[in-house]
């Protein structure tokens, strides 16, 4: 009998085994996804192709469209001029044929026609010059009767034409006789105008421009013309006023100059007569009047016989003082003297020197000095 064969035990795989190899089944494999790198790389490149997509896009777009001629400035039906396939011919130009030409001062601005500013500052600038011009011969005629007063048109096309303002324009002649019409056209709102009999245009400046163009010296002699009955009567009250002024000061000072001399006079003749008095005649109690005078007077006043003359009425009225002709080395003199003995002027000095004797010592003390030091700083005697 046949042994019976043998069952081969099979191992059934644990429970960790078999959840592993599901999990690695149903995990896509890594390089099914790209990289962050890859992925930077991918939108350069999109971005790349976008704009050169973009700018393809507008390339052919500004190739491709045409624009719109100018409809003709000619058109006799407005409604005409209002069309998709033509835009309106703007302001200040011209269109013909869907090209547009701006007007004389005016330049192409895109689709405009804007004022040329060069233009502009060339006529003002001229303008200005044929005004100052004008208004300086009229100020002339007005002031001196040399200048003129009208100017004909010709005349400034001829200025103009020499003016280098105009030789910037070279040889763009329809520019050159636009800046000049312009000119003439500021000029003409600017000036006084007439039509002569001649049948020419005549250009003046105005007389209120005028004034401001004449010179200083014209305006004064003008102002004083016009005012003349005025000016006159109040310049003749002023020099009436400053005289009399004058002469109440002269007089003034001639009155306070006399009596200042007086004054010195007495006191150097009683001061001359007390010397001599104190000396026992050992030196002369006169004076000479005209030494004194000279002494006395500035050598500027000298030359004013009434100053001194007041001065000798007064002394003549004064009844201490006695007046005498003497010979005075071998000439006549008239002398003054003063009269020591009627002198109330010493009396009153000694009665000053009692007083002072019965003040206290100290205070004579003090006045002791004081005397001293007034008979040092007082003038001597006058030897002539």
């Amino acid at each position: 009998m046949s042994p019976t064969p043998r069952k081969r035990l099979k191992h059934k795989p644990t429970s960790s085994s078999s959840s592993t190899s599901s999990i690695s089944l149903m995990e896509p494999p890594k390089s099914m996804f790209p990289s962050k790198a890859e992925l930077l790389r991918l939108m350069a490149v999109l971005a790349i192709a976008s704009s050169v997509a973009l700018a393809c896009n507008f390339l052919l777009n500004f190739l491709n469209s045409t624009p719109k001629p100018f409809c003709d400035t000619l058109i006799i039906d407005p409604l005409d001029s209002i069309s998709d396939s033509c835009q309106p011919c703007p302001s200040n130009g011209q269109c013909y044929q869907g090209k547009l030409e701006c007007v004389h001062g005016y330049r192409e601005h895109g689709n405009l026609c804007v004022e040329d500013g060069d233009i502009n500052e060339t006529a003002k600038k001229l303008s200005e010059w044929i005004e100052s011009r004008l208004c300086e011969a009229y100020a002339q005629l007005l002031c001196d009767a040399t200048g003129t007063a009208w100017t004909q048109e010709e005349d400034i096309w001829n200025d103009l034409d020499r003016h280098e303002l105009l030789e910037n324009f070279g040889s763009d002649n329809s520019a050159y006789l636009y800046t000049k019409s312009r000119t003439m056209g500021t000029i003409d709102s600017l000036l006084e105008t007439r039509i002569n009999s001649f049948g020419i245009k005549e250009f003046k400046c105005l007389d209120s421009v005028a004034e401001y163009y004449k010179p200083f010296t014209c305006r004064i002699r003008q102002w004083i013309s016009r005012h003349v009955f005025v000016i006159v009567p109040v310049f003749a009250l002023l020099v009436a006023c400053t005289l009399l002024l004058v002469k109440v000061h002269q007089r003034w000072y001639l009155a306070t100059r006399v009596e200042e001399l007086y004054r010195q006079v007495c006191d150097i003749l009683e001061e001359n007569a007390v010397m001599s008095n104190n000396l026992n005649g050992k030196c002369e109690s006169w004076l000479v009047a005209s030494h004194l005078r000279d002494h006395l007077l500035l050598p500027r006043e000298r030359k004013d016989p009434v100053l001194w003359k007041k001065v000798e009425e007064l002394v003549q009225e004064d009844s201490r003082v006695d007046r005498y002709p003497k010979l005075v080395k071998g000439e006549s003199k008239v002398v003054w003297e003063w009269q020591v003995a009627g002198s109330l002027r010493s009396s009153a000095t000694r009665k000053t020197r009692e007083g002072s004797k019965l003040t206290s010592g100290e205070g004579l003390s003090r006045s002791t000095d004081q005397q001293s030091h007034t008979s040092k700083t007082e003038p001597k005697a006058l030897i002539f």
